[in-house]
């Protein structure tokens, strides 16, 4: 862990281009959430840099349900995607923590997946709201085996 990152590392046995196949689209998070906040994405696939999905979530330290505006900031097909959530109707620069999936082959079948969450750009008045990392290690690691056995269900 460094001051404003945390990241987890598996390896997956699933080529790169099925493990990316989840990750770029919003419809299959819930199921590699390990927060057990994000309720329901839309079936619309990620297809570059800039774009925005929307996810549905629920969490009682927020209130309940609410939305989040999720803006892509990389994406390079079957070795990384990246996005930086932030409450709907929020403007970007008042978040900025980020969510980011690198994915190294090991071969045809096997792939090593790092997650990190990333927490450099907040904002300094989220800073004093939010205790970061919001989402400990824990989370990372959990959403790498749900992210294993969806892969495995596909």
């Amino acid at each position: 862990m460094s001051e404003t990152s945390i990241s987890a590392t598996r390896v997956i046995d699933a080529p790169a281009e099925d493990i990316f196949e989840v990750l770029s689209l919003p419809a299959k998070h819930p199921q590699v959430d390990g927060s057990g906040t994000v309720v329901s994405g839309t079936d619309q696939r990620i297809q570059q840099t800039g774009d925005v999905f929307v996810m549905n979530m629920h969490a009682e330290a927020m209130g309940g349900d609410y939305k989040m505006e999720n803006h892509v900031t990389g994406f390079d097909p079957n070795k990384l995607i990246a996005w930086k959530p932030c409450q709907e109707g929020t403007p970007i620069e008042h978040n900025g923590w980020e969510w980011l999936y690198e994915l190294q082959p090991q071969g045809p079948d096997s792939t090593e997946v790092t997650l990190t969450y990333a927490w450099s750009d907040v904002h300094p008045k989220l800073l004093k709201k939010l205790s970061f990392p919001v989402f400990p290690e824990s989370v990372l690691e959990e959403s790498l085996e749900k992210l294993a056995a969806a892969v495995s269900d596909k």
